[in-house]
C-alpha cells in the first residue's frame, strides 16, 4: 500500500464505520416497514399512545421545538450561526464543513422520502391537520437536527481536544436529537419508525463530514 493510500484509509476508518452503521440501520428500518414486522409493529401504538396523552402546556412546547427545527427557520439559524462562527474564528473550513453537511442532510431527506413515499400517520392523529405535505419515511426534522449536532459537536471537539467538549457533546447530541424526535411522534407526523431511521441517516451524513476533516487534517500534517 503506497503512503497515500495508508493516510487515506487510516483517515477515513472512523467515518466508514459510521456510514457503515447508518446505512444498515437505515435498510433495517426500511425492511421492517416494507414487510410490516419488528420495530414497525410498534408505530401505531406508539402513534396512539402519544396522542392520548397531550395536554396544552406540552403540546406548545413540542410545537416550538418542532417549528425551530423546521425546513424554514432551521436554515436560517444555521447559516446566521455558521457565519458568525466563521467570523469571530476564522475557521473557514470548519464552517464549509458544517454548511456543507447540513445540505447534504437536506437533499438525502428529500430523496429518501421520495424514493420510499410513505404516507403520514392518519391525519386524525395530527395536532394541526393539513401542516405537512411531504412523504412520512425518514423524518427530516431528525435528520437534520442530529446531523447538526453531530457535525458541530464533532468540529469544535477537533479544535478544543477537551473531555469536557467531548462530554458536553455526548449530552447535546442526546438531548437535541431526542427532544426533536419526541416532538414529531408527539404531534403525530412521523412513526417511530420514521425517526429512527433519520437518526440513522444522519448517522451516514455524519460518517462523511468525519472523513472529509480527518482527511484534510491528514494532508496538513503531511
Amino acid at each position: 500500500m503506497t503512503p497515500t493510500l495508508r493516510r487515506l484509509a487510516t483517515a477515513w476508518w472512523p467515518g466508514i464505520a459510521l456510514v457503515t452503521i447508518g446505512v444498515i440501520g437505515y435498510l433495517s428500518l426500511l425492511d421492517a416497514l416494507r414487510e410490516q414486522d419488528d420495530l414497525w409493529r410498534l408505530d401505531t401504538p406508539v402513534l396512539e399512545w402519544f396522542a392520548a396523552h397531550r395536554t396544552p402546556g406540552m403540546t406548545d412546547l413540542m410545537v416550538a421545538i418542532s417549528w425551530i427545527f423546521g425546513p424554514v427557520l432551521f436554515p436560517i439559524l444555521v447559516a446566521g450561526g455558521a457565519a458568525i462562527w466563521g467570523w469571530r474564528t476564522r475557521q473557514w473550513f470548519n464552517v464549509a464543513v458544517l454548511v456543507g453537511s447540513m445540505a447534504g442532510a437536506a437533499l438525502l431527506a428529500l430523496v429518501l422520502k421520495v424514493s420510499v413515499d410513505r404516507p403520514r400517520p392518519p391525519e386524525e392523529y395530527w395536532q394541526e391537520p393539513g401542516g405537512v405535505h411531504t412523504a412520512s419515511f425518514p423524518s427530516g426534522h431528525t435528520l437534520c437536527a442530529a446531523t447538526f449536532v453531530l457535525v458541530t459537536g464533532y468540529l469544535v471537539w477537533r479544535t478544543e481536544r477537551s473531555v469536557k467538549v467531548l462530554a458536553w457533546w455526548c449530552v447535546a447530541a442526546i438531548a437535541v436529537t431526542g427532544l426533536v424526535a419526541l416532538s414529531r411522534l408527539y404531534l403525530g407526523y412521523h412513526f417511530l419508525t420514521d425517526v429512527l431511521a433519520g437518526f440513522f441517516a444522519a448517522l451516514t451524513v455524519f460518517g462523511i463530514a468525519v472523513g472529509v476533516v480527518r482527511t484534510h487534517d491528514s494532508g496538513r500534517l503531511a
